[in-house]
C-alpha cells in the first residue's frame, strides 16, 4: 500500500450494553461519516493525499477482538464510499459481553501496527457506551501506545453512563492533538461521529 498520511483505527464497542438497534444506528453512522463530503476532504487533503483506515469491533476480555473492516487506502470518494459499505455489511462479531475496554486498545494498537502502508500519523480512534469493567486497565495501555507515537482519541456515548466522557479524558485519550469528545444517545452518533473525524483527520482541530 502506498504511504499515507495518517493510518486510523476505529475501534468500535460491540460489548452487552450496545444493542442491535444501537449497533444499527452506530455503524450507519460510520457510513454516513464516510458519504460526507467535508470528511472525504480531509482524507485527501494532506500531502500525500490519502489516509488508511480499519475497523475493529471489541468486547469482552474473553472473546478476541474481530477486524471488521480490513486496511483500506482512502483517496477518492469512490474508495471512502467502499469503505462505508463495508462498514454496514460487516457481522456483528465479537459476540456481545463485559466491557473490556483496554483489551480493545491494545487490539486497536496491534492493528496499527500492522498497517501495510507508511504512515505520518497513527490515530486510534475508540468509541462506545460504557466504561472499563473486564481485562486489562485502559489508562496502562493508552500509555504504551503515547509512548509508541500513537494519538488516543475518543467518542463517549453517554446513554448508558452519564459521566463516561471524565472515565475517557483520565483513562483513554493521550498523544498529540489528542481529544475527547460526546453524544447524548445513538440517535445523535452520526452526527458526532462525522464532526469527530473531521477534527480526528485535521489533527484535532475543531470544525
Amino acid at each position: 500500500m502506498q504511504p499515507v498520511d495518517i493510518a486510523l483505527c476505529l475501534a468500535v464497542d460491540v460489548s452487552a450494553s450496545v444493542d442491535f438497534a444501537e449497533f444499527g444506528l452506530m455503524v450507519g453512522g460510520y457510513a454516513a461519516a464516510f458519504r460526507d463530503a467535508a470528511v472525504v476532504a480531509a482524507c485527501t487533503a494532506g500531502p500525500q493525499g490519502a489516509v488508511a483506515v480499519a475497523v475493529l469491533f471489541w468486547s469482552a476480555a474473553a472473546t478476541p477482538a474481530e477486524v471488521a473492516v480490513p486496511w483500506t487506502r482512502l483517496d477518492s470518494a469512490a474508495t471512502a464510499e467502499a469503505l462505508a459499505q463495508a462498514m454496514e455489511d460487516a457481522p456483528r462479531l465479537p459476540p456481545p459481553g463485559a466491557t473490556a475496554l483496554g483489551q480493545g486498545m491494545v487490539a486497536g494498537l496491534a492493528l496499527l501496527a500492522q498497517c501495510p502502508a507508511p504512515a505520518t500519523r497513527l490515530v486510534l480512534d475508540v468509541s462506545g457506551d460504557g466504561r472499563h469493567n473486564q481485562g486489562r486497565a485502559p489508562g496502562a495501555v493508552r500509555d504504551v501506545g503515547v509512548a509508541a507515537g500513537v494519538t488516543i482519541n475518543a467518542l463517549a456515548v453517554l446513554n448508558e453512563e452519564p459521566d463516561l466522557l471524565a472515565h475517557y479524558l483520565a483513562e483513554v485519550v493521550g498523544g498529540p492533538g489528542s481529544f475527547a469528545m460526546d453524544c447524548p444517545d445513538y440517535a445523535a452518533f452520526a452526527a458526532a461521529i462525522r464532526d469527530k473525524l473531521r477534527r480526528e483527520l485535521r489533527g484535532g482541530l475543531t470544525v
